[in-house]
């Protein structure tokens, strides 16, 4: 180590009167040196992600003003004038954000916007930051960079949108990088490529990096030194070798104890009749580049999946292998081009209108991005009586229902009248979760539906998807590229790539004997996956 980057000292960030605490942060006190991976983790509404905001000058302006002392190479970042701020983010100081297509502009190609951040902070010419975009697209491992420069947003998978935020962070080589959650959307051999680039950045250039995760798997594989926090306060902060083999404090080993292992789910359990039959799944997109030629791509080639009562199918693969489009064209959010698909022995094919909307109570989907899922003008417990009130179930009975399901998923009942914006990414998707629940539907899609949690709060809705699974038989095509999750919940796994389905075996067998050269590279880049036994670990900091 070369010396403090980062110093907070005696930070506390106060929230508003009505709040469940005083202080969203209160009294912390931590420091960041060069060339120094920290690792913040904590379960959602610890504070982790409001003080990293603090540090970026990014706290919600309903919040009072944060007290404490943030020195930045030795300048305090609460004291300094807004637009000395400003000229230090983007150049010295950078974030990745935890949620990336909230943070990228719908109407503008991605490539721009990263060039905009460049334009702003250098002297290079136009042709220079392109081919500087260009050079950071590549880096982060984004396929086919010269097209996806052009692309919008909407055009590009969450881990693509993920990467290109992350390229724009990376944009003008800062000394400091705080990265909130920046590898929960993706799968796992792109976390991997990130987590290596992030390890690069750091002996390259000396970057300190605090890094923001609920992962342990990713602690094991990058932290020097992990932070954990609880309720706004630092529980206790120590090396990471000393954090995940000897934990001082009982928080931190009730955190550990939940962390879900690579123990695949042994068969033999009974299932009843088949729930979902999809034969034939085609999907090809077409579309048009800036100069007009043509681009296909193939999302989903002659798909057949089957599910029973009870049973649970994982789905797995990269960022882009069709998961998700397999998802919405079970559901029929998107029409397949080709194919049949049937639930519970109704078909989904041809349907159109009413007759659609009374089929679709049978199936229902968890999406992956929860801000976008819930509509801001509707309180929580509003949403998830919705479904059931749509589908004519009596208000009061509705209303029991989206109460008890509130709570079964971890959140105070009492919360049923506040809104979406109210609650952190991990809370809204408990929501999700609730709401697709509400319904009691015969075949339940969860896609990536705990990919946003932390580690205690997964491991209960993982077990409460087995016990309403077990009470009410539905089944479950359960969408993940997490496969410690996998392997927990699953009882088969279906592997994807480029839309087809290369290798599909019951959960255990797929572990011990993976047959696929594609599902072994999946399997050996499971972040920290042997750090039980002692981390596999990376290369030491510099200094």
């Amino acid at each position: 180590m070369t010396g403090s980057l980062l110093q907070i000292d005696n930070l506390s960030v106060p929230l508003p009167k009505g709040a469940d605490r005083p202080f969203a942060v209160q009294d912390l006190s931590l420091t960041l040196n060069r060339s120094e991976i920290l690792c913040i983790v904590g379960e959602t509404g610890s504070g982790k992600s409001l003080t990293a905001l603090a540090a970026m000058g990014l706290l919600p302006k309903n919040l009072p003003r944060a007290t404490g002392r943030i020195a930045f190479e030795g300048t305090d970042l609460l004291q300094i004038p807004e637009a000395e701020r400003m000229h230090l983010s983007g150049r010295r100081l950078a974030m990745v954000f935890q949620e990336p297509i909230a943070s990228l502009n719908p109407v503008y190609r991605v490539g721009d916007q990263v060039a905009e951040v460049i334009g702003l902070h250098s002297d290079l010419s136009a042709a220079q930051i392109r081919q500087r975009v260009l050079d950071l697209f590549t880096e982060v491992r984004l396929p086919d960079p010269q097209a996806l420069m052009r692309a919008y947003p909407h055009q590009l998978s969450g881990g693509q949108c993920q990467r290109v935020m992350i390229a724009t962070a990376l944009a003008m080589d800062p000394a400091l990088l705080i990265a909130d959650e920046p590898t929960t959307a993706l799968d796992v051999t792109t976390q991997a490529q990130i987590l290596q680039l992030m390890l690069d950045l750091r002996r390259q250039h000396g970057t300190g990096i605090l890094f923001i995760t609920h992962d342990f798997g990713v602690v094991a594989e990058i932290a020097d030194r992990v932070a954990v926090m609880r309720h706004g306060q630092l529980v206790e902060i120590g090396p990471a070798a000393q954090i995940l083999r000897d934990p001082q404090a009982d928080y931190t080993r009730q955190l550990i104890a939940a962390v879900p292992r690579l123990d695949p789910r042994p068969p033999g359990r009974s299932f009843g009749a088949a729930v979902l039959a999809a034969t034939g799944l085609t999907k090809t997109y077409h579309t048009r580049t800036l100069f007009g030629a043509s681009r296909r791509v193939e999302a989903l080639s002659k798909v057949d999946i089957s599910l029973r009562r009870g049973e649970t199918l994982g789905l797995v693969g990269e960022s882009g292998s069709g998961k998700s489009t397999l998802a919405q064209c079970v559901i029929r959010l998107v029409q397949p081009d080709k194919g049949d698909v049937v639930i519970d022995g109704g078909t989904f094919t041809g349907l159109r209108g009413r007759a659609l909307r009374e089929a679709r109570r049978r199936v229902q989907i968890v999406f992956q991005d929860p801000y976008t899922a819930l509509d801001p003008r509707q309180p929580i417990g509003r949403a998830v009586a919705e479904g059931p009130l749509i589908h004519g179930l009596p208000r009061a009975e509705a209303w029991a229902r989206a109460l008890d399901l509130i709570a079964a998923v971890g959140l105070d009942p009492a919360s049923a009248k506040r809104f979406p914006h109210e609650f952190s990414g991990g809370q809204r998707q408990r929501v999700c979760i609730a709401r697709a629940l509400a319904v009691r539907p015969d075949l339940l899609i969860a896609d990536e539906s705990v990919s946003a949690l932390d580690v205690s709060v997964q491991l209960q809705v993982l077990e409460l998807l087995a016990e309403m699974q077990q009470q009410f038989q539905f089944g479950m095509l359960f969408i993940t590229h997490d496969l410690r999750v996998a392997s927990r919940i699953c009882d088969r796994i279906a592997v994807m790539r480029r839309g087809r389905i290369v290798e599909e075996q019951a959960t255990q067998t797929l572990f011990a004997d993976p047959k696929d050269p594609y599902t072994r590279d999946l399997l050996a880049a499971v972040p920290g996956r042997d750090w039980r036994d002692g981390p596999r670990h990376k290369e030491p900091a510099d200094g």
